[in-house]
């Protein structure tokens, strides 16, 4: 069987490291792409060692349009056949009220997680539709269900990726490729770190009392997105904590 391609955004840390890690250890090929070259390079190391298994890395901002297609266009042929997309890359600043957030954090958060979700999909999928297969997995959340105190504007660009893959999937309904969105509950990664404008202290305060899912947890879902036979779309998949109902609603003990 010919090894399949994944290419994973946002993959130096959290869920993308989780992906990387997962589909690495069942025998793909992977092309990791984030901004720190450093932290790719470990990882590429790490895991072609242990899996022997192939890495390409593409770093490159993905907010940056110019760049992401520079980046693609420079990848050699035997890795431009990509089967599965994982659009990963994403994150939140603040928890301000919308009526007194910062703008610019707020260019930042939509630029990530929605246009260069667009970006990267505009630019993969096309190759995947002459070829008759792939996947497009989308890291969406539980934000985008409803939207909850200090996280208006994170939920609207969640609420908007339901919207997107929902979409992609209308307009390939007449091709074999699958459209997922997988939306996690509450996740211990760095991203809260972010959320918290790098206060560590508030991150882990706001996972105590609950045992959170963690990056590989939620690449276990990707991955059995991906895997499933490739006449079962897996359109959607929510998943949180055990103590945890909605986005809103957890027990802590």
């Amino acid at each position: 069987m010919e090894t399949k391609i994944v290419f994973i955004t946002g993959a130096s840390s959290g869920i993308g490291e989780g992906c990387a890690r997962k589909f690495a250890s069942q025998g793909w090929n992977l092309i990791l792409n984030a901004r720190t070259v450093s932290k790719l390079e470990k990882l590429k190391s790490e895991l072609e060692a242990a899996n022997g298994t192939r890495v390409y890395i593409l770093p490159f901002d993905v907010r940056d349009r110019k760049q992401a297609t520079d980046a693609l266009e420079t990848l050699p042929e035997d890795w431009k056949s990509i089967d599965v997309l994982v659009n990963n890359a994403g994150l939140v600043i603040g928890v301000d009220k919308e009526f007194e957030g910062n703008l610019d954090e707020w260019d930042i958060v939509i630029d990530t997680n929605i246009k260069a979700l667009l970006a990267m999909t505009r630019l993969v999928v096309p190759g995947m539709v002459e070829r008759g297969r792939g996947h497009i997995i989308n890291i969406g959340s539980i934000a985008g269900d409803a939207a909850y105190p200090g996280g208006s504007v994170y939920c609207a660009t969640k609420a908007a990726v339901k919207a997107l893959s929902d979409g992609l999937r209308i307009d390939l309904v007449d091709t074999p490729l699958r459209v997922t969105n997988i939306k996690p509950g509450m996740v211990e990664t760095n991203f809260t770190v972010v959320r918290y404008r790098g206060d560590k202290q508030a991150a882990d305060n706001f996972y105590r009392g609950i045992r959170p899912l963690t990056g590989d947890d939620i690449a276990e879902t990707v991955y059995f997105a991906a895997s499933a036979p490739a006449h079962i779309q897996i359109a959607e998949v929510l998943l949180m904590p055990t103590y945890q109902a909605t986005g809103t609603i957890s027990y802590k003990k």
